[in-house]
């Protein structure tokens, strides 16, 4: 690495603490915006109109164009100096939550997150990047530290914030509350940041970038697309076929490539491969939870926004207790007994919530989000570090990136797939007898828009029927979520080498990829 503008030599930087003060501005805006949209969504279904497909289109836009151009992203700050891309970065965010605050419809909304989505893709790989050129391998494990966790509060903010903003101001604010603090973010990288560079980074493959963009665009869009059109109606099947025929493509590409930006040759690592694989599963099941359970929270259980966002944390909670302990326990036990016995904990977690009804109340629901949140921390930690521990040191970066991607990945398609196994659920068990062949059709877009349907005509049957399909579709999803992860456990304790975590006074380098993926 070449350090460009610098002070002095690394670690020795007096600017180093307030630019890492930049950097916690950063990825804290990124970190309570993925939870901020979930519990706006009902709102926001029911002010523009919202069917589940198209909340699924304004949360996965965000996704896909962010698992589509993080790698790329992170070379073109390789090359052109990583402030520069942030600041640019943060630049490209802030303009897509003031779009997104603006727009008068559900197409701008989803064109605004996809804007955030470029934005997202430049800041996350960037700010850990910066830091081996401002802190010296004595303060990099504090200052990789104190980086993961202005991410990790992101999780128990987010919904707070967003449900405190939606109680008192009108949903567009979920977006606006975005802007000051990016603008926060680029002030102090303009005043506090260092420009570092490598020139000898490879350059951006822009058809392996396209590739990866239209091929996961048009899994996401057959998938959300197939319970309203059909599983055999022709445009999803070409949707089906285009993406497979352009993800094969991608793949050939990278491997005949002679600097890949996705080096598929790592997932020939066994202990790569499936330690992925469990984090990738991890990611499906948690955005897909995410996106159907504040729904649930506020259309079903009859809370506001601020208490649907209160009563997430106990999954968040658990996700964050366990994440803190899941790194001693693996350096006890070894990653594959506690990646299995996470998974199993998910499983049984899932069970648990498939057997929720209409009347079980938030305190059973509690305890279900709580053994949740348990399960996807002891999976999640030691399934990311144990995949980068099985690694070369001098692979660690492309090891990093391709987890980050593939997680990415796990999260639209979990956003996609698990909310429209929901939706065709939904439809087909609401009873929308006596209503007009319109209103029928409008109650069928959500378990919000029926609500919305049953009080303006009157009908408790309706309002009834809306609760009941959804609780239906909620507990078949996550049966669907159980079954995964005990197949996950199963392949996770056959398959996975039984390796400690990796000690950051060790290995620095693999300790920043760890930090990275993390986010």
């Amino acid at each position: 690495m070449v350090t460009v503008t610098q002070a002095s030599e690394p670690g020795r930087d007096p600017r180093r603490w307030w630019a890492l003060g930049a950097l916690v501005a950063s990825m804290l805006t990124l970190g309570f915006d993925m939870t901020i949209l979930n519990v706006a969504l009902p709102t926001m279904a029911a002010d523009l109109g919202a069917t589940t497909g198209e909340q699924q289109w304004m949360a996965d836009s965000y996704v896909v164009v962010f698992a589509a151009l993080m790698l790329p992203a992170g070379l073109l700050g390789d090359r052109f100096g990583r402030r520069l891309m942030l600041i640019t970065g943060l630049g490209i965010f802030l303009a897509g939550s003031l779009a997104g605050a603006l727009a008068g419809d559900v197409n701008w909304v989803v064109a605004a997150r996809a804007v955030m989505g470029v934005g997202a893709a430049l800041v996350t790989p960037l700010a850990i990047s910066v830091l081996p050129s401002l802190f010296g391998p004595d303060e990099r494990s504090k200052a990789i530290g104190v980086i993961s966790t202005a991410s990790a509060l992101g999780l128990p903010l987010g919904p707070i914030i967003g449900g405190w903003l939606l109680n008192h101001f009108w949903w567009g604010s979920v977006f606006l509350v975005n802007v000051p603090m990016a603008a926060i973010g680029i002030a102090a990288c303009v005043l506090l940041l260092p420009e570092t560079r490598d020139p000898a980074s490879p350059r951006v493959d822009t058809v392996s970038t396209a590739l990866t963009a239209t091929g996961l665009g048009a899994l996401v869009y057959a998938i959300i697309e197939a319970p309203t059109r059909g599983w055999g109606d022709p445009l999803v099947l070409g949707m089906f076929g285009a993406a497979a025929v352009l993800l094969a493509a991608l793949v050939l590409r990278e491997r005949r490539a002679a600097r890949p930006m996705l080096d598929m040759t790592l997932l020939a690592h066994r202990g790569f491969l499936f330690n992925t694989v469990a984090a990738t599963l991890v990611m499906f099941v948690l955005s897909g939870l995410l996106f159907l359970l504040p729904p649930y929270l506020q259309a079903v259980l009859g809370n506001d926004a601020l208490g649907t966002g209160v009563r997430l944390l106990p999954m968040i909670g658990g996700l964050m207790v366990s994440a803190r302990t899941a790194p001693p326990v693996s350096a006890r036990f070894g990653s594959r007994a506690v990646v299995s016995a996470g998974m199993v904990v998910l499983a049984f977690a899932a069970v648990l919530g498939s057997r929720t009804t209409v009347d079980s109340g938030y305190g059973y629901t509690a305890l279900w989000l709580a053994v949740a949140g348990l399960g996807f921390g002891l999976a999640l930690v030691p399934a990311m570090d144990g995949a980068l521990a099985t690694l070369p040191r001098d692979r660690a970066g492309s090891g990093s990136g391709l987890l980050m991607t593939l997680r990415q990945v796990g999260a639209a398609i979990g956003i996609a797939l698990l909310g429209s196994l929901l939706a065709g659920v939904f439809r087909d068990r609401l009873d929308v007898t006596g209503l007009p062949a319109k209103a029928a059709e409008t109650a069928g877009d959500s378990v919000v828009a029926a609500h919305l349907i049953a009080e303006r005509a009157g009908s408790a049957h309706l309002a009834a029927s809306a609760n009941s399909a959804y609780v239906h579709g909620m507990g078949l999803v996550l049966l669907v979520c159980g079954a995964a992860s005990l197949v996950a456990a199963l392949l996770a304790a056959a398959f996975l080498p039984n390796t400690p975590r990796a000690r950051a006074t060790e290995a620095p380098d693999v300790a920043a990829a760890q930090a990275d993926a993390r986010q």
